[in-house]
Order: C-alpha cells, then structure tokens, then sequence
C-alpha cells in the first residue's frame, strides 16, 4: 500500500486545506478469487495517532469511500490481481480538521474487519514557521567512532497572532523524511536538555531540538529491470551483498520513499527479494531490516538470521525502487530496545533529508482537539 501527495508517490502523505489543488492518493494491491468488497474510513486523531470519537471532528456523512472500484491486473501476473487508486478528497469523502489522520481498509459488510491502515496530515496553517539549523557535535568520547557525534539542531521560532493563547501552544514535532513513527518531538510539559522551548512570556516562542543526527543517504534495490531480476527469488543486489557502510557516503536517494513498477505493465510481479548483510565482527546484536516497505518500522518480523556470518531475510516486494537501510537493537521481554541506526549506515553532514515541522496548539472549537496551526517542510543538505 502507497500513501503520498497528489501524483507524486515519493512525497510526504499530507493535505493543505489552503490549497484547493491538493489530494491524497491511497493505492494498493489485491490478492483474492473474487473483485474485493472493501471500503475505506477516515478519522481524525490527536497528536498521539489516539482516534477521536467527538462527532464535529468529522462529518458522518462524508467520512468513509464505500464499495471501492478495482481494476483488473494483467492476468499472468504474480503476487495480486486487482489494484485500486483513490483521490481524497473527493465527493464521499471531506477533511475539515486540521490535525493528524487515520484511515482503515476494512470489510465492506463487516467494518470490524480492518486489512490495513495508514496515516497522514491535514493542515490549515495560521502561523508562519521560521525554521534555522546548524551544524553541531554531540558532546562525548567516540573514538573512532566520533562520525557518530555529528548532529544538527533546528529552531523553529513563531509569533503567534492576538487571537489564539500562549497557553495553549502543546508542543512542534519534526519528522525526518517518511518517519513518522520515530518523530522527534519538542513538547511543552515534557521538555529535555536536547529538545526545549524559549518563550517571552508573551506571544513569541522558539522550539529547538538537538542532537539530529543526519544519517547516511538510504540503501537502494531497484528490482524494475526484468532481464537482470527475473522472477520468482531474486538477491536485492545482485551478484554481492551489502556491508557496514558506517565510513562510506552514499549517493543521492529519494528520502525514504519507492516507485513502484505501473500497475498496468504485465512484468509489475510480486518477487521473493533476499537481502544479505555482512557486519562487521563487532555486531554481535539483532539486526533489523527496515524501509519503504514496511513504513520504517523496526519490526520483529523483519529481523535477520545469520548463515555463516552473513544475515539473510527475504521479503516479498512489487517490482520496483525502494529505501531501506538496517537497524541494530536489542530484544528484551520480546520488546526491540535500544535502536541504533547509525552503526552500519554512517552518519554525515552532507546527507540530503527532508523535515516536515508541525506546531500543535490547543483548539477550544469543535469540542477540543489538538490542531496543527503550523508546517513547514526543509529540503536538502543543512
């Protein structure tokens, strides 16, 4: 499933109801003997991804797309054989809150039956962002490792107009790329040495956080060429396997994102992708396998098993281009602890990234909700 901003499937999922040009596109596949019978439903949430159940976030009547239309696959393809695409808003469906939101892929005559889910932002700017960075060094003893101390810091400054409260702004969330499930956050009442606020007591606030590390440019596999991957098993480079590339600047990726194979090209197959890592000795840890493909998760079922020193994990992918990278944690209690995503990927000032910055404030209309009055997207080196 792709979620993105209007035709462009490598951009950030979120809408500005400013723009009137502006729209969601919800895309995904199908595997199943019968045309699927599935709708989808909208909800608005707080800053948390916690649903609201208040009534005048959202309007009953406009808040789900029923009885979806597919089209058909090309009939030898592997792996699915419908596909769906949908633009939101449209004439079933409204976005009238400002905030984060879900929506659910369920059963059409059973809601309770949920197949996927995915997430995205709404906004309606009221404040102007002005956003700096600089370049800094996290304070510590690495070693040999001191490219792991290079960070950044981002101040996001604002006014806010006479018509809303001081006390009321909550907190301004930076998410890195397409992580929006490792955000970094900047909140009022729970406020760090690295991540804090200024306020002069009247209208104007700064949010700064710290200790950003940059990262490394994302790994790629590109499995579009149908001579070079032929189905059904394919490695996700070919002939070699990857390696720890903690002293090695990559070359430019698409900031966390994929392009998928057209859906209507009868060689758009589902494969078997096998990526191989060789650590070095010193990675004695799980490694986890993370990516476009499964929205940056560190999951357990994407951990790697080793095969004589080198780990493995195979994963089924639409033919196409993706970011990935891995992740070093630990397993305690069955719980991942502990990430780390610089040991094997490297981490420089020069890495391109994208940042998209929210300001969260305290609405009083509609029954109360946390709405964003502010966004502003970064691009590039900082």
């Amino acid at each position: 499933m792709k979620v993105y901003s209007n035709n462009d499937e490598t951009s950030f999922p979120i809408i500005n109801l400013l723009d009137k040009e502006n729209f969601l596109s919800i895309e995904f596949d199908v595997l199943a003997k019968e045309e699927p019978n599935l709708s989808i439903v909208f909800r608005p949430c707080d800053s948390n991804w916690n649903e609201y159940e208040n009534p005048f976030l959202f309007n009953l009547l406009y808040d789900k797309e029923l009885n979806l239309w597919f089209d058909r696959l090309p009939i030898n393809l592997v792996g699915a054989n419908y596909h769906y695409y949908g633009k939101f808003p449209n004439n079933n469906v409204q976005f009238t809150t400002s905030t984060k939101w879900k929506f659910f892929i369920s059963n059409n005559q059973n809601r309770n039956i949920i197949y996927a889910e995915g997430k995205f932002y709404v906004i309606q700017p009221e404040v102007k962002l002005n956003v700096s960075t600089k370049r800094e060094a996290m304070q510590g003893d690495y070693g040999d490792l001191a490219i792991l101390g290079r960070t950044i810091s981002i101040k996001t400054s604002f006014t806010l107009p006479d018509s809303l409260f001081q006390n009321n702004v909550i907190k301004v969330e930076i998410i890195k790329n397409r992580m929006i499930n490792q955000p970094i956050i900047i909140d009022r009442k729970n406020f760090t040495e690295s991540n804090f606020y200024e306020w002069d007591a009247a209208k104007s606030f700064s949010f700064i956080a710290r200790n950003i590390k940059p990262g490394n440019e994302y790994r790629q596999t590109d499995t579009r060429n149908v001579s070079k991957y032929i189905p059904y098993n394919v490695y996700a480079r070919l002939g070699e396997f990857d390696v720890s590339d903690l002293f090695t600047k990559r070359k430019n990726d698409i900031n966390g994102a994929s392009l998928l194979m057209n859906w209507r090209n009868e060689n758009s197959d589902y494969l078997n992708v096998r990526f191989r890592l060789k650590p070095p000795e010193n990675i004695t840890k799980p490694i986890f396998l993370v990516g476009a493909f499964n929205d940056w998760k560190v999951l357990p079922e994407y951990e790697m098993y080793d095969d004589n020193g080198i780990m493995n994990l195979t994963i089924q992918l639409k033919r196409g281009l993706y970011d990935y990278q891995y992740v070093v944690a630990d397993i305690q209690n069955d719980k991942i602890i502990n990430e780390d995503w610089y040991i094997l990927e490297g981490n420089f000032f020069e890495t391109r990234n994208e940042y998209h910055i929210f300001l969260f404030y305290e609405a009083q209309e509609k029954g109360g909700y946390e709405k964003i009055i502010g966004y502003k997207k970064i691009d590039g080196v900082l």
